[in-house]
Formats: C-alpha cells, sequence, structure tokens
C-alpha cells in the first residue's frame, strides 16, 4: 500500500524530539492506546529524514522524508532496520513512525474497503 504525506515540510529535529516524548507518554498513560494515536505528518516526516542515508532502507527513508510516496511495507522495514543501529531515542522515534505507517496503512485500507 502506497504512502503519501500532506505536507513536504519536515519538522526540526527539536520539535521532533518534543513530539515523540509526549506521544510516547501519552501511549503510555493508556491501557489500550489507539491505533490512531500517532505522530504528526511533519514529525514522521522529520524522523525519516533524521534517518536518510545512501544505503537501501536510508534511500526509502529519503524517499518518504522528501515527500515522495513510498511502500508501506518498505517503510516499516526500513524503518526496523533503521532501529537495529539507533541510539535508545533514535529507536523511539523509529517506533513512533511505524506506528504512523500502520495507522494510514490501516485507515487507506478501511477507506477502500468501504469504497467496494
Amino acid at each position: 500500500m502506497i504512502i503519501a504525506v500532506r505536507t513536504t515540510v519536515p519538522a526540526a529535529d527539536l520539535a521532533v524530539a518534543r513530539e515523540v516524548t509526549r506521544f510516547l507518554e501519552r501511549r503510555a498513560a493508556l491501557e489500550h492506546p489507539p491505533a490512531t494515536l500517532t505522530v504528526s505528518y511533519a514529525v514522521a516526516l522529520g524522523i525519516a529524514g533524521m534517518f536518510a542515508s545512501p544505503t537501501l532502507f536510508g534511500q526509502v527513508l529519503d524517499r518518504f522524508s522528501t515527500g515522495g510516496a513510498v511502500d508501506g511495507d518498505e517503510l516499516v522495514e526500513a524503518a526496523q532496520f533503521e532501529q537495529g543501529f539507533a541510539t535508545a531515542e533514535g529507536y523511539a522515534a523509529l517506533r513512533c513512525l511505524i506506528l504512523w505507517v500502520q495507522s494510514r496503512m490501516q485507515r487507506q485500507g478501511q477507506q477502500q474497503a468501504w469504497r467496494l
């Protein structure tokens, strides 16, 4: 499923860190956080931009962070791969990106089912 974003302006690093922290605190406070509870579009782009690189997975993150449409499964796979090399903070940010992608994929799947 193709994932595209509504904005092409990624959040700055400090804004990413702030929103990721608040997001994780909100999720932790809920016993069963809803799948729709995610970071913003700008933060999702900012997270991807932080991990963009010339590697195969880094290129997927780069393509997404610059406003391109990417396959959701590829984006999740790229984020999961990068988690293996990230700091604790980076790992948490990538987890937020994964949850954001999964939420978008679920939402798009529901919209497609309603059209049938």
